[in-house]
């Protein structure tokens, strides 16, 4: 195998498929790339137990003398292009196991693994995907990977739950103590889909659509699901068993609806859990809206002391008073998800679930159970 191509080509390509490479593996094959040199193109396939990914590489800086695979320990192979100074480098195979790299006055050696030890990884693509926005995509990422549990003695809740169904596409994330529900409305799909997609792989999509191009396309099959974003194919497993249904959890009618100024409202409750006698998601804060529609935030720590914010309603409140208390990480967590520069708080009870909802956020759901702190 030769060939001369860019180097910034190389890298920008390196540094997406890097993030399917293994780091933790009994199998050391796991942590290589592997590098298809092909008559006009390099194929770059790297793969995890959750994900795989397979780069096109095409470019007029790419010059193929000689065809071959090899597979190249990946840690090492990415810090060396990404240290490399020339413009342009040549890929040479010598002696058989010897992957020789040149660029500008640096000449690299770097043992190479076996490639025939390499499994042989499908990338199956459907006749009719389905077609998202790419930006419309990294936002149903952004906000509900979040909500998804760390905790593994449930592993369907670590992964958001995709439907579609005609016109509709959800998204769901919980981890039993919060809920995010993302809905919006795509092209009809002759294909029904309900999958669940571990939230670890989907943050990693989110990376790469960075790219900011305009389309992706989801494919689907039985055990796996793959998104086709310009030259790369990022596909991951599906995690097995029936996710919660989770459509009742959300109330369809509030007695108490509060508008307010979302940053005013998140650096309210953010001053208030800085002295909760909790830490983390246990950091609890109470809410309290009083008879003159004026909403207090408020915490207490016997060791450290006390904080009250007060935050003003943007309009009249509909309700009566309410006394809750809910996890402070949890509230501003979901608050982060929202465009929209106002949001509704809206409750059914004291120990009820309450919602978050915003006029620039169309299908989206914060769902938040409270805390009993009596």
């Amino acid at each position: 195998m030769n060939f001369v191509i860019a180097t910034n080509v190389l890298l920008n390509q390196l540094l997406i498929a890097q993030k399917a490479l293994s780091t933790k593996t009994p199998a050391p094959y796991l942590q290589g790339i592997k590098l298809e040199a092909l008559q006009n193109e390099i194929i770059l396939i790297t793969s995890n137990a959750d994900i795989s990914i397979k780069l096109h590489i095409k470019d007029d800086s790419l010059r193929v003398d000689i065809p071959g695979d090899v597979l190249i320990p990946g840690k090492y192979f990415v810090d060396i292009i990404r240290k490399l100074e020339g413009e342009q480098l040549e890929l040479s195979v010598i002696d058989q196991n010897i992957l020789r790299i040149i660029a500008g006055d640096s000449d690299v050696t770097l043992n190479l693994l076996n490639v025939d030890d390499y499994p042989e990884l499908n990338f199956p693509l459907s006749d009719e995907p389905i077609k998202l926005d790419s930006k419309i995509m990294k936002a149903i990422i952004r906000q509900t990977t979040f909500a998804t549990s760390t905790i593994e003695n449930r592993p369907i809740l670590t992964g958001v739950n995709i439907r579609v169904e005609d016109e509709k596409l959800s998204a769901i994330a919980t981890d039993s103590f919060r809920l995010s529900q993302k809905n919006i409305t795509i092209p009809k799909s002759t294909d029904h889909m309900n999958v669940v997609i571990p939230g670890r792989s989907l943050d990693e999509l989110s990376k790469i659509l960075e790219m900011n191009l305009d389309e992706i396309l989801i494919h689907l099959n039985h055990k796996s699901i793959l998104f086709e974003y310009g030259n790369v194919l990022f596909q991951s497993r599906l995690l097995e068993g029936n996710f919660p249904e989770t459509s009742r959890l959300i109330p369809n009618e509030f007695p108490i609806v509060i508008k307010f100024n979302r940053d005013k409202l998140f650096v309210a409750i953010e001053r208030a859990s800085l002295l909760s006698s909790k830490e983390g998601s246990s950091s609890i804060v109470k809410f309290n809206l009083r008879s003159d529609n004026i909403v207090e935030i408020t915490s207490n720590s016997p060791e450290l002391g006390k904080v009250t914010e007060k935050v003003y309603p943007l309009e009249q409140v509909v309700g009566v008073p309410i006394k809750i208390a809910f996890s402070s990480k949890y509230f501003m967590d979901a608050l982060k998800t929202f465009v929209s520069d106002e949001v509704y708080v809206k409750f059914t009870g004291e120990i009820r679930p309450f919602v978050i909802e915003g006029n620039s956020d169309p299908g989206l759901v914060q769902l938040i159970l409270p805390v009993r702190t009596e």
